[in-house]
């Protein structure tokens, strides 16, 4: 018998950052992840954000945040209920890119997130990032408009409801 595999959160520390700057360095997460943040104490202090490393049986292999919509001023999902969260990842680890562990792992802390009461869950990820957006769909997010600039860049705009 095969155990199941066990996903596992913990809190990102300043111990985490040589990880991190790792993992942001890969080609897969270069392409789609603004390779400067978080790289500080301030920036992983932030009460808006949660910032998460992901592990596989105590494999660190990923990186989440999920955050307040209405932490800055004229976010393009400010609109969303009160206590609706923005979720971002990536798989960092190359060896475990595209093998299923990204939706599992997401759907995990989505049902987190639903049970501690937010209403509504975002994500924004590039308009030509297609795996993400596969993902999203499969995890039950819907695109709620067409791709529009924000101060982030480039976003497809998409959310899921519990």
């Amino acid at each position: 018998m095969i155990a199941a595999k066990r996903y596992c959160f913990r809190h990102v520390t300043m111990d985490d950052l040589d990880l991190l700057i790792k993992w942001q360095a890969e080609p897969h997460v270069r392409e789609w992840w603004d390779s400067d943040e978080p790289y500080d104490e301030e920036e992983l202090s932030d009460p808006r954000v949660s910032r998460w490393i992901v592990s596989l049986d105590e494999r660190p292999f990923a990186y989440m945040q999920d955050y307040t919509v209405h932490g800055w001023e004229n976010h393009h999902f400010a609109h969303l209920p009160e206590g609706s969260r923005g979720i971002d990842q990536y798989v960092g680890d190359p060896e475990l890119v595209g093998v299923g562990h990204g939706s599992t792992f997401i759907g995990m802390r989505m049902q987190t997130l639903f049970s501690q009461g937010a209403p509504v869950i975002a994500t924004d990820p590039d308009p030509e990032n297609k795996r993400a957006i596969s993902v999203y769909r499969k995890l039950g997010f819907e695109p709620v408009g067409p791709p529009q600039e924000t101060q982030w860049g480039l976003i497809l705009p998409m959310l899921a409801t519990r």
